[in-house]
């Protein structure tokens, strides 16, 4: 299932200067057809997998991910691990090789790859009620399908709803977007390519109902005049891409409610 938001309903072609990449036309249009503050389309689908406990598929524009989630289960691997007063968080990113262009391995246990599975665990600790269930490990193993910026928000937003499919009690949703900083306008939800412009941004995860941000990341400095505006419109992103999930989670409840009910 598919929400667009504000999407316009044809592509403009655009002169757009491939030199110096204008992302941003003199129409202000970007080069996808998105105005400034407008989300990349989204498709999202629980329950894709009937052997995991919580599962979930998304597609925010070209970007691709999917999330699957296991437990509560014992700690079957280091028993040093156990908390007696919670449970255990753990979290595991990869990309698919065929993920990006580059077409090369990227092994799991790489630098990158190390770095999002701890913003992932320290994104989801902070919202799933781990103290119901002490002495107990949760796995949330989210992969890269298809690379097109946003990787972590994409994760965060697919790992969402495969925690909610798995019956999971969290505080509330935790949602992620990006925004940037370019050509002197803040721009919501960056792709690959407006990422790839050097220019600063950040990705943000919170709770949209206590407004709670729990992941704030910059890739480079911005200054302090300009901060505000792109940190409201990646914050007003996350509220924009709960509305969506809330949406694909009563429908996937509705759903699932109307086959028990005819069987």
């Amino acid at each position: 299932m598919c929400h667009k938001m504000r999407q316009p309903r044809y592509w403009l072609i655009l002169p757009f200067k491939m030199a110096g990449l204008e992302i941003i036309s003199d129409q202000g249009y970007r080069i996808d057809g998105r105005r400034s503050s407008e989300l990349r389309k989204v498709c999202a689908r629980m329950g894709v997998f009937t052997q995991a406990d919580g599962s979930a598929y998304i597609e925010q524009g070209n970007t691709k991910a999917l999330a699957t989630v296991y437990g509560p289960h014992e700690v079957r691997k280091g028993r040093g691990k156990i908390q007696h007063d919670r449970a255990v968080v753990n979290c595991q990113f990869s990309m698919a090789t065929f993920s990006t262009g580059e077409r090369k391995s990227r092994p799991k246990g790489d630098r990158r790859s190390q770095e999002m599975s701890m913003h992932l665990r320290q994104t989801f600790e902070a919202v799933i009620v781990t103290e119901l269930f002490p002495r107990s490990q949760i796995d949330i193993y989210v992969q890269i399908l298809q690379a097109d910026g946003g990787n972590y928000c994409a994760c965060v937003n697919a790992a969402t709803l495969a925690v909610i499919d798995a019956g999971i009690p969290m505080k509330d949703y935790v949602c992620a977007c990006t925004a940037g900083f370019i050509q002197d306008s803040p721009l919501l939800d960056i792709s690959y390519v407006e990422e790839s412009a050097g220019a600063p941004f950040l990705t943000v995860a919170m709770m949209p109902k206590s407004e709670q941000i729990v992941l704030l990341e910059m890739n480079s400095r911005l200054h302090a005049d300009n901060m505000e505006k792109v940190l409201d419109l990646a914050t007003q992103g996350c509220k924009d891409v709960f509305a969506v999930l809330d949406r694909h989670v009563r429908d996937h409840v509705s759903e699932s409610h109307a086959l028990m009910t005819a069987s």
